[in-house]
Formats: C-alpha cells, sequence, structure tokens
C-alpha cells in the first residue's frame, strides 16, 4: 500500500517535472555571461529538467530499479504526449527518445553504485543519463543526419561561432547542446544537497538492496 502510494506521488512528480520544463523551454535567459549571449544558448527548461533525475534516484533508492522504471515511463508518457501538442514532430521523437534512454540509463548505473558512498550513485547515474540524454536530443533534433525524422532548421544547422564567442565554428545546435549540458551538469550537482538532506526520511523498503 505505502509502496503504491509513494509510487503515485513519484509518478505526479516527474509529470510536474516534464510538464514545467516543456513550459519553460520556451523562454529563454536574458543577459550574457563572459561575453556569452545567454539568450542564444540557454532556456530556463535547463535548470528545471536535471530535477527528473533526482526524482529518479530517489524513487531507486527507496522501491528499487523496477518502481523507478515505472515512474520514468510515465514521465515518458506525459513528455511525448506534450512535445506533440507544444512541438513538431521531429522535437518530440528527439524529446522522448533522449528521457526515456537517459532515465533508463541513470536507474542502470545508480543500482550498480547503490551499495558505494551516498553520493556516488546519484552524482554518477544523473551525470550520465544527462550526458547521453543531451547527446540523443540535440542530435536527433538537429543534427542533418537525421532529417529522415522531420526537416531540418536551416538555423540550427548553420555555422556560427561556438558558444558566440569562440574562434572555431560549427553548427548553431552544438552551442545549444553544450550550454545545456554545462547548466543541467551544475544543477545535478546541486541536488545532491536535497538527495543527501531526504537519505533520513527516504529510506529504502526491506526488499530494496541497502544504499549507503
Amino acid at each position: 500500500m505505502q509502496a503504491n502510494r509513494y509510487t503515485l506521488i513519484y509518478a505526479l512528480l516527474m509529470a510536474a517535472v516534464v510538464v514545467a520544463s516543456n513550459f519553460l523551454v520556451q523562454f529563454h535567459l536574458e543577459g550574457t555571461l563572459w561575453g556569452i549571449a545567454l539568450g542564444d544558448i540557454l532556456t530556463w527548461g535547463a535548470f528545471t529538467y536535471p530535477i527528473a533525475f533526482l526524482v529518479t534516484d530517489l524513487t531507486n533508492r527507496q522501491f528499487g530499479p523496477q518502481i523507478a522504471r515505472r515512474v520514468v515511463y510515465v514521465g515518458f508518457v506525459v513528455g511525448v504526449a506534450l512535445s506533440f501538442l507544444l512541438s513538431d514532430a521531429r522535437i518530440a521523437i528527439a524529446s522522448g527518445t533522449a528521457f526515456l534512454i537517459g532515465q533508463l540509463l541513470d536507474i542502470s548505473v545508480f543500482n550498480e553504485l547503490r551499495r558505494k558512498s551516498w553520493w556516488k550513485a546519484p552524482l554518477a547515474a544523473s551525470l550520465l543519463g544527462t550526458v547521453l540524454d543531451t547527446i540523443l536530443f540535440f542530435s536527433l533534433a538537429f543534427a542533418p543526419v537525421f532529417a529522415f525524422i522531420g526537416p531540418n532548421i536551416d538555423f540550427a544547422t548553420a555555422s556560427a561561432p561556438i558558444l558566440g564567442v569562440m574562434s572555431v565554428e560549427a553548427p548553431r545546435w552544438i552551442s545549444w547542446a553544450l550550454g545545456d549540458l554545462a547548466v543541467k551538469i551544475i544543477v545535478g550537482v546541486v541536488l545532491l544537497l536535497p538527495y543527501g538532506a531526504l537519505m533520513n526520511v527516504l529510506k529504502p523498503m526491506p526488499q530494496v538492496a541497502p544504499a549507503r
């Protein structure tokens, strides 16, 4: 009974994170940092999306990988449905694919490291999941090689200085991916604080291998 109740809570949290991230990705940051125009490479969605990995890791810690996968599947369904409503098919496919594979990798890595020091499993799992998620999304959404999914966006594939300031040029979507990844990694590290704070509250169930 308790597992079902908490599973529902985690699933609702995951759905809320996906909804918020899909909404906030429409709004770009303003201002500059070290000469980089933040609005060209970052949206507010980059700050909320890493919370999905926190939800997955807390679920995995408390109830194990099977329940964590159920929560991810809920987020996947919500995310794909919203993406099809809010964007074109290629973006929806890229978003859903990246979310599902990135989250499932997070669960696998966390489960392998759950007996290590308390911070190793969530940190390694979220970082690896974030890197894979970012690579998959931006490649599927914008790389010309995946044009069979949907038409290319000329502005995204056009060459421009990396991050808008470097002498080396690359397709604009590369800068978008780098900026997005940098913020997600920073937020993922910061989210170790709430994870650590909740460890004594959300203890593993008896049938789950202990996580330190």
